[in-house]
């Protein structure tokens, strides 16, 4: 398989639709500039990787092409070491949260259905600066008909296929969100632990690079769901973070082109929908590949005291999570 910055020939079925590439040249630039990644760091990181794993007896069955191996490498900026130890919390990212990821299927009822809500899709036009946009409007969201399990693995199967194209491994994604739909049902989706560590573990575990995220519409009676969301998030992810007092202070931040029509943008939601839909059909085997991983022993996972003492502290640091 090609070790260059666009696949070629990727091991999955070609989507029908492409969302407009970036330019190699420029891809290149990036990786090099952000990523401190050339042709001889890459080859030479990826030999250490697969060696690293051949000899890793903790780690069974793990894919080793080039595409699933440069996500870690590059959310990294090619140290080994690091991106050793993110393919581990990654791994025992997915098994703790197994029903949450594994047999990510689009195609899944419970989730098609959600997708079909309107409630998450991605744009196919990209930013000014080349990146894909994840779009939320939780007003699609209904806490009646739809479970934290749903939205989790809607959430999951977008960011695995979005991973599966290194443009976005190296570009990294932007999310936008619309939370006026957020009520107290939402409250009970998650336990409060479930939902501090899936985002403190997801941030640490997840090789996606969030580049930007975008939110509007954050209703006040629920800011302390906000605030106890940001607390779990790093520094360098809480200063990507604006909340937007209106959608035109969104659209001017992030570009009307590669938002929906309803949300002052150029496409309709609907359009949009049905283009993401493909892209998760091309991807569907390549995310499904993902399963044959296992994990047997965490022992090689590096924790310092203070991240063991942030998460025995993790339930008792916002009790008002908690719904009777």
């Amino acid at each position: 398989m090609t070790t260059g910055l666009i696949i070629s020939n990727p091991p999955w079925p070609k989507q029908d639709y492409e969302p407009l590439q970036v330019p190699p040249k420029r891809l290149r630039q990036v990786a090099e500039d952000e990523l401190r990644e050339t042709e001889s760091a890459r080859a030479d990181c990826l030999r250490q990787l697969r060696e690293w794993i051949g000899k890793n007896d903790d780690v069974r069955d793990c894919l080793t092409d080039d595409n699933f191996l440069l996500r870690f490498l590059r959310v990294k900026k090619f140290s080994v070491p690091m991106a050793q130890q993110v393919l581990l919390k990654y791994l025992n990212y997915r098994k703790r949260f197994r029903h949450l990821l594994y047999g990510l299927d689009h195609a899944e009822p419970s989730v098609s259905r959600l997708i079909d809500s309107g409630y998450l899709y991605v744009s196919p036009t990209r930013d000014s600066k080349g990146r894909r946009v994840v779009v939320y409007d939780t007003t699609k969201f209904d806490a009646r008909v739809f479970s934290g399990l749903d939205m989790g693995r809607a959430h999951a199967v977008t960011y695995e296929t979005l991973l599966s194209d290194e443009e976005n491994q190296i570009l990294g994604v932007v999310h936008v969100a619309d939370l006026a739909g957020l009520n107290p049902a939402f409250l009970t989706l998650f336990s409060v632990t479930e939902f501090g560590y899936l985002i403190k573990w997801g941030e640490q575990s997840f090789p996606m690079r969030h580049k930007e995220i975008h939110l509007v519409n954050m209703p006040q009676a629920l800011k302390y769901v906000y605030d106890f969301a940001k607390s779990n998030m790093s520094a360098k992810l809480k200063d990507r973070l604006t909340v937007h007092d209106s959608k035109a202070s969104l659209v001017e931040a992030v570009g009307f082109d590669c938002l929906p029509r309803e949300w002052g943008g150029e496409t309709s939601a609907a359009s949009m929908l049905t283009l993401w839909r493909g892209e998760l059909e091309a991807k569907k085997a390549r995310v499904l590949s993902l399963d044959r991983m296992t994990l047997l022993s965490d022992k090689g996972i590096v924790r310092s005291r203070a991240a063991k003492r942030e998460d025995v502290s993790l339930v008792g640091s916002f009790r008002m999570l908690q719904v009777d």
